[in-house]
């Protein structure tokens, strides 16, 4: 340690003023991390500029060219050279940073992708020529006529070749390619009724990417271009939301638990129509399908939260990718009880994937030629039984594992969602049939779920016992230790008692009665840490909820139990009145719709 650190001079540093160029290369490290960032930032200045139609061309994952084509309001020629220069924008007049109605507002974007490539924009207002200017690792041309239609094109070359240490930070040209892709994808999201199109430019050019603009309301047209950019299967497993609280609106589409997701991959947030990833936001989309997905699965989602732009800022991070909240808690309560609203009024229903999933594994190729009955040669020892009558003296059967002798005549059941019960098989299936098709429920975990929501009816009715510790645990926090007294009361209602204990210390007097011996010390530190992260914590809830699913799954009816009729039809219409009965306690479906044209399609039918 007594060596002299080389980068510290013995002499007194001298204060100096970077010159422009450089000021843009290091404004440009913090806008520009990336090709898609570059991206990103041209096509919201085109959708700013009030675009209906915008192509994006990309060479070499934007690492040769970035192509951004628009049909919007265009740059006149004495704006050209101004648009070139930091903080120059037509979107704010500076006197009020909270009042943000556009995507771009600090101008910084094209200096300093300027600063870093070789840029030319191309515009031309309606009715007015086309004019032309370029820039070079931060040197300007002078502006100069040029050919155009209405809007305005940039063209931006060998991206990053002014700074070439930035260059060996890119990752390969399919990784970056596929990041364009992805920010592309959100603004499409964002911008329904816009025609948006990317192309990859290489020795044969090709479309990877193109929405044609919708149209009607835009819940309505917000769905059309869903399906579109994520796919039918989410289209049509995904709920419409619509909640408000305290001047914030939430739209968007939520996926059923049982339409769940290996990684996080199909979550988006939108604030007032500017995609986000917000760790705030994720965190409340997580605590929404908390009780119905197990750790290993995420939800996916596409939600809109629109409010006065005086109660959320978006100039706190360079790229404008994260927000903050006036009241962070309004909005993940907004996430959360609008979310969970939308799934319990969808009752038992689960996602048709789980059907399609089922009938992929009947159709697995078999590994050897398929070989129908009437093509089988007799196998040794065995006479077929005799055509008539089917009576064999030498014939045994082993003991049935479906049952359905003693099941009452319910036609008058089938018409319900999940129809009147026919059978049970192998003590553990029941097997129902509706108008179209049948059903296939797991009993265990079907009634595990039953017994797991009217538990929790039950808590939330009565309150959490607390069983009071016959000596405080104190807790040391440090300054941390008032961030929990600030929940208190709602740790309390959940059965957690504590009260300050001295400077930064508390004492724990009461832990749910329902956990039993409890590590407190333990129990609060991850408290305070879910605080931390994210504002909110749902470590007490999750365990509460966990040791109620545990008295469930041994509360409800066991695997291998035989039901008679009316219990099998008595647990389907429960499952009917209750919500989230399509999936168990750990996000597994329930139960198995299969209609009868997929059951014919297996039998070669049609």
């Amino acid at each position: 340690m007594s060596a002299a650190d080389p980068n510290i001079s013995p002499l007194r540093a001298q204060i100096r003023q970077l010159d422009d160029a450089a000021i843009n290369r290091i404004a440009a490290g913090e806008v520009v991390e990336r090709p898609a960032s570059a991206v990103k930032e041209l096509v919201e200045n085109s959708i700013d500029a009030g675009a209906r139609r915008i192509d994006i061309t990309v060479a070499e994952g934007g690492k040769r060219l970035i192509r951004v084509e628009d049909d919007g309001c265009g740059i006149s020629r004495s704006d050209l050279p101004l648009a070139l220069s930091r903080h120059a924008t037509s979107k704010i007049d500076g006197s009020d940073l909270l009042n943000i109605h556009t995507f771009g507002f600090r101008g910084e974007a094209l200096p300093s992708l300027g600063a870093v490539g070789r840029l030319r924009i191309t515009s031309r207002i309606a009715g007015e020529d086309a004019f032309e200017v370029d820039v070079a690792g931060g040197r300007m041309t002078s502006v100069r006529p040029a050919a155009g239609r209405p809007g305005t094109v940039v063209e931006l070359r060998d991206l990053f070749y002014a700074t070439p240490a930035r260059l060996k930070f890119m990752r390969t040209e399919r990784a970056e390619l596929q990041a364009v892709s992805d920010v592309i994808k959100r603004l499409a999201m964002a911008e329904p009724y816009l025609r948006i199109s990317l192309t990859d430019a290489t020795e044969t050019p090709r479309i990877l990417f193109s929405v044609e603009p919708h149209s009607g309301p835009p819940l309505e047209a917000l769905s059309r271009r869903l399906r579109a950019v994520l796919g039918r299967d989410f289209a049509e497993n995904a709920l419409a939301i619509d909640a408000e609280r305290e001047g914030l609106h939430m739209t968007g589409f939520a996926a059923l638990p049982t339409y769940s997701r290996g990684s996080a991959v199909q979550q988006f947030m939108f604030v007032n129509g500017r995609p986000v990833k917000d760790k705030m936001l994720i965190g409340a989309l997580r605590g929404a399908y908390m009780d119905f997905l197990s750790r290993d699965r995420h939800p996916a989602a596409v939600l809109f939260i629109d409010c006065d732009p005086q109660l959320v800022d978006v100039n706190v991070h360079p790229a404008k990718s994260e927000v903050r909240f006036r009241d962070p808690a309004v909005a993940r309560g907004l996430i959360v009880s609008g979310l969970r609203h939308a799934l319990a009024g969808a009752g038992h229903r689960a996602s048709t994937t789980v059907a399609g999933e089922t009938l992929g594994a009947f159709r697995k190729p078999p590994e050897t030629p398929r070989v129908y009955q009437m093509d089988r040669r007799p196998l040794a020892g065995f006479s077929a039984p005799p055509q008539a009558g089917f009576s064999s003296t030498d014939q045994t059967f082993e003991t049935p594992s479906a049952r359905s002798s003693d099941l009452p005549g319910t036609p008058d059941q089938e018409h319900l969602p999940l129809g009147a019960a026919r059978a049970q098989v192998h003590a553990n299936y029941i097997i129902a049939q509706t108008e179209d098709g049948m059903v296939i429920v797991d009993q265990h975990a079907a009634h595990e779920r039953l017994v797991y929501e009217k538990l929790k009816r039950q808590m939330g009715e009565n309150g959490v016992a607390s069983q009071a510790l016959l000596v405080p645990e104190i807790v040391e926090l440090g300054l941390d230790a008032q961030r929990l007294l600030d929940v208190s009361d709602e740790l309390a209602a959940m059965g957690l008692g504590i009260e300050p204990f001295g400077p930064g210390a508390i004492a724990v007097r009461e832990t749910p009665a329902i956990l039993g011996n409890v590590n407190a010390e333990a129990l609060i530190r991850d408290i305070l840490d879910e605080l931390q992260d994210i504002g909110d914590s749902t470590t007490l809830k999750s365990r509460l909820d966990a040791i109620l699913s545990r008295v469930a799954c041994h509360g409800s009816i066991r695997s291998g139990r035989q039901m008679r009729g009316e219990e099998m039809n008595a647990l389907l219409r429960e499952m009917e009145a209750t919500p989230h009965s399509g999936q168990c306690n750990h996000g597994r479906p329930t139960y198995v719709e299969l209609k009868l044209t997929d059951i014919e399609r297996l039998f070669g039918r049609r």
